[in-house]
C-alpha cells in the first residue's frame, strides 16, 4: 500500500472509530472519479457544524501531529486541521458546517483503492463541484479528466444546481460559465 493511501486509512479509522460524518475529497476522490494524479496529502471534509469545531479538533490533536503553530487556534479560526499521519503525510481536514457540505458527505460512498483497502469519497458530481468552485488551472484539469472518463455518467443539471448558489457567495458566474464550456467541447 502507498503512503498516501496507508496515511488516508489511518485518518478514515480514527474518523470511523467515532462515528464522525466525513468524506475524502481532492487528489484521492480525483482518482476514484478521473486520471489518477500525484496527490501530496489527503484532502479530507469533516462535518462539525458550527459552534462545537473542538469537539472534532481537539481529538485530532491529541491523535494526529500537527504541521503548524498554535494548531488549535489556526484550525478554529480557518475551519482547516493542517496535521500529518504516522507515516508524515500531510492530512488537511476541512471542517464542514454548511448545507452543501453536508449533502457531500451524505452523497459520499466507499470506493476500493486496493484489496482490502476502501475509501470513503465524495460522489462523482460532488467532486466536479468542489473542484470547479476552488476554480484554480488543477482544478479545471482535473474535471477534464472527470469529464472525458465519466462520460454519459454525470448528472449535469445536479452539478450546476449545486454550483450556482456557490457562485452567488463569490460573486462569479465564472465557474459555472467554464463547466459549461466543458460540457459543450466534450459534447455532454
Amino acid at each position: 500500500m502507498n503512503q498516501i493511501l496507508a496515511a488516508a486509512l489511518e485518518l478514515q479509522e480514527f474518523l470511523q472509530e467515532r462515528n464522525w460524518r466525513f468524506c475524502i475529497i481532492g487528489g484521492l476522490a480525483v482518482a476514484r472519479w478521473g486520471q489518477p494524479r500525484a496527490t501530496q496529502d489527503v484532502d479530507l471534509s469533516l462535518f462539525a457544524g458550527l459552534g462545537s469545531e473542538e469537539q472534532y479538533v481537539d481529538p485530532l490533536l491529541e491523535r494526529f501531529r500537527a504541521r503548524v503553530t498554535n494548531a488549535r487556534d489556526f484550525a478554529l479560526a480557518s475551519r482547516v486541521v493542517l496535521l500529518d499521519a504516522s507515516n508524515g503525510v500531510p492530512l488537511d481536514i476541512a471542517l464542514a458546517a454548511y448545507d452543501f457540505e453536508e449533502r457531500v458527505i451524505a452523497r459520499a460512498s466507499p470506493f476500493q483503492f486496493a484489496a482490502g483497502l476502501e475509501l470513503v469519497t465524495a460522489s462523482l458530481e460532488d467532486v466536479l463541484v468542489l473542484k470547479a468552485f476552488a476554480d484554480r488551472p488543477q482544478d479545471w484539469a482535473d474535471v477534464e479528466g472527470i469529464a472525458v472518463r465519466q462520460a454519459g455518467c454525470i448528472d449535469w443539471d445536479y452539478v450546476e444546481t449545486e454550483l450556482g448558489p456557490l457562485c452567488e457567495l463569490k460573486e462569479t458566474r465564472e465557474p459555472l460559465a467554464r463547466l459549461q464550456e466543458i460540457q459543450a467541447r466534450l459534447g455532454h
